[in-house]
């Protein structure tokens, strides 16, 4: 692939016009991701931040023996904290001290109800044995021949899989571009979605950048969506 900073490169016959436009537009290539890269990391290090310091004794924070600012302190405070609840939850008096606290929320009517839910979330997204949103696939959505990105969830369970039919079906939830937090969770049934050798951070990059970043594979995915769409023809249509 070649390099980003060749992508504007002047041809000698040009004007010294269109040869600073190149220039410009290369060093935008090269500067720009830099610069949104630092203002998001320096955006979540200032909100952690913010979070986590005031909760720190005044006498811990480096601020009051140094004459500038230490900025990080909060996030490198949380890292441990975190670790030390989970080291912590991994004992038998942190287990207890969890279901005490547990116990006393189930109590409380509307508490209850938001700390399970969410929860719930938590445990499905960052368990480490889950597959929920970590498997990503291919269905036909809006329409026949219209091919979309979906990352699949778990399949359906209780009320709603009494509702449904006895076919086999897989929750799947597909992302809006360009903000992939946004978008439309449904059932499908599971011959109809056709997991695709993809990670869920290229299928986040396609899906945000519209399809200007395309994955390593793009052309492993266009041949599994043409196999898709020969195997969903029943043998009385493909002939």
């Amino acid at each position: 692939m070649p390099d980003s900073a060749a992508l504007f490169v002047p041809g000698r016959p040009r004007g010294v016009g269109a040869r600073l436009r190149a220039y410009f537009l290369t060093g935008l290539v090269i500067a720009g991701p830099l610069a949104v890269t630092a203002w998001i990391v320096w955006w979540f290090i200032n909100t952690i931040d913010g979070w986590v310091t005031p909760l720190i004794p005044r006498l811990l924070q480096p601020d009051r023996y140094l004459p500038f600012h230490v900025p990080g302190v909060g996030v490198v405070v949380a890292l441990v904290g975190l670790t030390s609840l989970g080291f912590l939850a991994a004992n038998l008096a942190g287990r207890s001290l969890i279901r005490l606290g547990e116990a006393i929320l189930d109590r409380m009517p509307v508490v209850r109800g938001i700390y399970k839910s969410v929860k719930q979330i938590f445990e499905t997204i960052f368990s480490q044995s889950g597959t929920s949103f970590r498997r990503v696939g291919l269905v036909e959505f809006p329409s026949k021949g219209n091919w979309s990105i979906v990352f699949i969830s778990a399949s359906p369970t209780g009320m709603v899989v009494d509702a449904l039919a006895e076919e086999e079906h897989l929750g799947v939830f597909l992302p809006c571009t360009p903000n992939p937090t946004t978008g439309f969770f449904f059932y499908l049934p599971a011959r109809e979605v056709i997991e695709i050798p993809m990670t869920p951070d290229d299928a986040a990059k396609l899906i945000m950048s519209a399809g200007l970043i395309q994955p390593e594979g793009h052309a492993k995915l266009t041949a599994l969506a043409e196999e898709m769409k020969r195997r969903r023809l029943e043998p009385g249509e493909a002939a």
